[in-house]
């Protein structure tokens, strides 16, 4: 009997997966229909400009990674990452709030603040997970939240999970925006945009967001993952100046500073509108380092609820020490010198010229190194 039973449920099962691989089988060739099944090419050497391939015997030119600073290679953050594995060991075992946390977790997350000019700062596993966490954590349906039609899928799903009301604005069309803002009644009214859309390489408009926010009692959240570490103004560094104070004629104070740059610091600073900006979600795979995590950086009060609140930092293993001391590095290099930003920036301009000289429409912002080629 109890033999039978078994062969029952062998039974079952096996009509229940058939089920399920028809199912996925009739998915996997719509894909393949509509001509956007995804390969990976298998890549054999470490990430950089030029790498090497399976597929091919010599090198080849990559220009499609996300590695703007070309730092996934960079010598001096691979030595940062060996030397947090030799101190701080591979990995946690743990989520951060059980025994996950390591001073360098802490002083990246202080370092992260200082770049952004923020109070505090969380970090994620990816800005996915940061992208999922916050809006459940800080809207309810007494809420709003305000999207642009071309957001990121990761915004996309992370509202859903939220329960506050949802609307969604035109891409970049800030008289849409307006209209729904001024319809609003809810409580707290987050707009959300990204800060650089990445298949267009077109930059949003930050500072008129923010008008926007301060008009009608709203606040601004941008995803910064393709402007964190490269985008911004270029200004001065390191260099010293001798202030002068003049009263009624005659000097009374001479004093030497040192003006640091704010290059690098995302689509806050190329508006010049860092101090309007209320949260900013950002990722540590792409530009700073090209390795994996994300953060939320912003007011004291919303980290500390996300620390407490939010599920995919309450559940899911802190980031590993050579992530940690590799990000680290970067941004230590960043708040030396704007030379790294400097040369994407002059990279971006030959680039744009040189294809644009040469008879081909490049789209995207002017000044961005994600630089779509219409053929």
């Amino acid at each position: 009997m109890s033999v039978l039973r078994l062969c029952l449920r062998r039974a079952s099962t096996r009509s229940g997966r058939e089920t399920m691989l028809d199912v996925v089988r009739e998915q996997l060739e719509a894909i393949r229909a509509a001509g956007t099944w995804k390969n990976e090419r298998v890549i054999t050497s470490s990430q950089s400009h030029s790498i090497s391939v399976q597929s091919s015997k010599e090198k080849v030119i990559n220009m499609c990674a996300n590695n703007y600073l070309g730092l996934a290679d960079h010598p001096e953050v691979v030595a940062a990452a060996k030397a947090a594995l030799d101190t701080h060991g591979s990995g946690l075992a743990s989520v951060r709030f059980i025994c996950g946390t390591q001073d360098i977790h802490k002083q990246l997350e202080s370092r992260i603040s200082e770049f952004h000019e923020t109070d505090d700062s969380i970090l994620y596993a990816s800005c996915f997970d940061a992208n999922a966490a916050i809006f459940e954590v800080l809207l309810t349906p007494e809420d709003a939240v305000f999207s642009d039609e071309l957001n990121h899928a990761s915004i996309i799903d992370g509202i859903r999970l939220c329960k506050a009301k949802k609307h969604r604005y035109k891409h970049r069309d800030m008289s849409d925006l307006e209209k729904l803002l001024r319809d609003s009644d809810s409580r707290l009214k987050l707009i959300v945009s990204d800060g650089v859309f990445s298949m267009d390489g077109t930059i949003c408009p930050l500072k008129d967001m923010c008008d926007l926010a301060d008009e009608y009692n709203a606040v601004v959240l941008i995803d910064e993952c393709h402007a964190t570490g490269f985008l911004g103004k270029s200004n001065v560094a390191g260099c010293a100046f001798m202030v002068v104070t003049y009263r009624l004629g005659f000097i009374v104070n001479i004093a030497a500073t040192n003006l640091r740059s704010q290059t690098g610091r995302g689509t806050a600073e190329y508006f010049d509108v860092i101090d309007r900006v209320d949260l900013i979600n950002s990722t540590m795979g792409k530009a700073l380092g090209g390795a994996m995590g994300g953060y939320t950086t912003g007011p004291k009060e919303v980290i500390d609820l996300l620390r407490n609140r939010a599920r995919p930092y309450l559940f899911s293993n802190t980031l590993p020490p050579a992530v940690v001391g590799a990000t680290t590095k970067v941004f230590d290099m960043l708040l030396d010198s704007s030379g790294l930003v400097n040369k994407v920036q002059e990279n971006t301009k030959l680039f744009r010229t040189k294809m644009t000289d040469a008879g081909f429409i490049v789209g995207g912002d002017p000044t961005h190194p994600i630089c779509p080629i219409m053929l």
